[in-house]
């Protein structure tokens, strides 16, 4: 399986991503994809020199071109999204199957418009919709800043975003 962890993250990559998860799902490198960090040559480098593993930072459109050598490579690799919209043109609309059917929510900061989760997890309504759109394609959605520290599963707020 080259892909060992699903996550979205808006800090992408920072050191709980690449320790703590790490011990729960072993990896040999990280692929982030956002658009701003990949063209962003101090982002980017920021991000790459931020884990002691091999890490790729990416576009959505080199995501597409690459994701099949991802997907054959021997080595396991985390893929990480900044933010719910993206994770779901990658998993639900370009059917990309990474081979596990867990996504991992991280930090999501607190900003206007967004519903408060829990601590440093809160998303907006177009953001719950692609969390649903993820969990529609059947894909299990867990809110975890850590893996001990887990506020539930995404079954548990999507009626507070008008789902039944």
């Amino acid at each position: 399986m080259a892909v060992s962890f699903v996550r979205i993250d808006d800090r992408m990559i920072h050191g709980q991503t690449c320790t703590r998860w790490a011990l729960e799902y072993p990896c040999d490198g990280l692929v982030a994809v956002n658009d701003l960090a990949a063209t962003n040559p101090t982002l980017k480098a920021a991000y790459k020199n931020a884990s002691g593993k091999k890490t790729f930072v990416w576009t959505y459109d080199e995501w597409k071109e690459k994701c099949q050598k991802v997907l054959d490579s021997k080595d396991r690799y985390f893929l990480i999204t900044k933010e719910p919209i993206l994770m779901a043109k990658i998993l639900v609309d370009d059917k990309f199957d990474p081979g596990v059917r867990e996504v991992n929510i991280g930090p999501c900061n607190d900003r206007p418009g967004a519903v408060k989760l829990g601590n440093n997890q809160s998303i907006t309504q177009e953001e719950a919709e692609a969390i649903e759109r993820i969990m529609q394609a059947g894909y299990n959605v867990e809110f975890a800043l850590l893996k001990d520290e887990a506020i539930g599963n995404w079954k548990k707020f999507r009626d507070k975003f008008g789902f039944k």
